[in-house]
């Protein structure tokens, strides 16, 4: 009978389930039986800093297509708010899908072909970083180096520029690692004397201390969501201006990246003129909720962000001073891991020590965006002497 059969039919299913059952070897881990457990913490590290309820809220909007015409929508919006943080009018205005890091590799991977000649400057960690991805894709890296907290001259440069003859400059003009917030004026000029593009890593410092790509003859402005934007990490404006897009566009060699190639991802972002989008990859759109809503929190608010914690403190490291990320002498006689452990434990409060060539150097504290409040630096400083006071301290 047909009942019969049904029957037979969710036996069959049944005795399915359990062969496929029986062959799971591997328990469920006793931790993903759990629920999800994250600890409030006050980030006054370098970043990620602590992000606005209002910026957690549009994360957590459901998810929609991520080549659906309102997500189309919500690019756009994204390029426009970076074109005003950057004070840009670029067409080719995108942010990646990833964190700073993936900003940098693009602008070089892009703009740069193996046995080129690329001119770095180094006063910490980011143009360490920025030397040895334009090494692994074959350019021909040159170093101006400088002890972290130290600054380059215009001299200086174009100096290094007429010796090296560069197709592109890096310099980081929030050093996180050391502090440090680097002039710009002048260098995008020296650049176009020079035929060399001029990149600029501002990850920890847009939104906190002026740049003015434009103004500034800067050629690729990057950054990051995590730091001043007070978005979650993962998403990383960056944008060129008409002469690096002419040398991205004409090169003889395929970008060594198809996931940052710029052929393609000027068409995800619809900055290539074309009346289709094509697929590329999938965009986190959840993390582009979240930087659109941060990027209206500063146009909003049309002042940027900046922290009132290194005028508090007197000790500090570098007179250029970074004003979203202070570095601080380590106290004499004192164990900076001790003391940074002891203020999360105590205080639940990230703060940090040094970051590639300042490591054993400095203790880094951040206040930007939704953390810049004057009572945020007092807990600081609470912390901070709390510290001193139960910390050991040696006889040295």
């Amino acid at each position: 009978s047909l009942g019969a059969a049904s029957q037979e039919q969710d036996t069959s299913r049944d005795a399915a389930g359990l062969r496929s059952m029986s062959s799971v070897t591997i328990p469920p881990p006793a931790c993903m039986l759990r629920p999800l457990e994250a600890p409030l913490r006050y980030l006054f590290g370098p970043g990620p800093s602590n992000v606005p309820p209002r910026v957690l809220a549009a994360g957590g909007r459901p998810i929609i297509g991520h080549l659906h015409p309102e997500m189309y929508e919500i690019m756009n919006d994204i390029k426009k708010g970076i074109q005003y943080a950057f004070q840009t009018e670029n067409n080719m205005t995108i942010s990646m899908s990833g964190s700073g890091h993936a900003a940098m590799e693009c602008a070089v991977f892009n703009t740069v072909e193996p046995g080129e000649s690329v001119l770095v400057a180094i006063n910490g960690i980011w143009g360490e970083r920025v030397a040895e991805i334009a090494e692994r894709m074959g350019a021909n890296v040159h170093r101006m180096v400088k002890t972290p907290g130290g600054y380059f001259t215009n001299k200086e440069i174009e100096q290094a520029m007429q010796k090296h003859k560069p197709v592109l400059f890096f310099l980081t003009h929030g050093e996180s690692s050391a502090g440090l917030c680097h002039p710009i004026d002048g260098i995008g000029d020296i650049c176009r004397k020079h035929d060399c593009l001029f990149l600029v890593d501002t990850v920890a410092s847009l939104g906190a201390a002026p740049i003015f790509m434009d103004k500034q003859n800067i050629d690729i402005l990057y950054t990051g969501s995590q730091k001043a934007l007070n978005a979650p990490p993962g998403t990383a404006p960056i944008s060129f201006n008409d002469r690096a897009c002419h040398k991205m566009f004409n090169r003889k060699t395929k970008p060594v990246s198809y996931l940052f190639d710029m052929t393609h991802l000027s068409n995800y972002w619809g900055c290539d003129g074309k009346p289709a989008r094509a697929y590329h990859h999938t965009g986190p759109v959840s993390g582009f909720f979240a930087l659109r809503e941060s990027l209206a929190i500063l146009a909003e608010r049309v002042k940027r962000y900046t922290s009132t914690f290194s005028v508090i403190l007197q000790k500090k490291y570098t007179d250029l001073r970074l004003p979203s990320v202070t570095t601080i002498a380590i106290p004499k006689g004192y164990d900076w891991r001790e003391m940074l452990a002891y203020i999360m434990k105590h205080h639940q409060m990230e703060m940090t020590g040094g970051l590639g060539p300042s490591i054993g150097m400095v203790m880094r504290i951040g206040l930007m965006g939704y953390n810049c409040e004057k009572s945020n630096a007092d807990m600081a400083l609470h912390a901070l002497a709390d510290a001193l006071k139960n910390c050991r301290k040696s006889k040295a």
